[in-house]
């Protein structure tokens, strides 16, 4: 009865520490993998909102094509000119 009771600590002792060893290394990989919060000043100013003369979709003004003092949201709505809404 000794050994059987010796064999099950034993046996009981192995499995705890093999789980405490994969915790501590999950642990430890999420940490190294987890992104770093971005800071308020990293994220720029806020910039001026554009609308294209044909879909009236808003972009930022720095990702709008100019084109003869409209904007618009890609070059083939520029080519496709403004477009006539009822």
């Amino acid at each position: 009865m000794g050994k059987i009771l010796f064999w099950a600590v034993v046996i009981i002792g192995v499995l705890f520490i093999t789980r405490l060893l994969a915790h501590q290394a999950a642990k430890r990989h999420t940490q190294t993998d987890k992104p770093k919060p971005a800071k308020p000043e990293s994220l720029g100013k806020a910039e001026e909102m554009v609308r294209c003369a044909h879909c009236g979709v808003y972009m930022p003004r720095s990702e709008a094509v100019k084109q003869n003092d409209n904007f618009w949201c890609s070059t083939e709505h520029a080519k496709a000119g403004i477009k006539q809404r009822h």
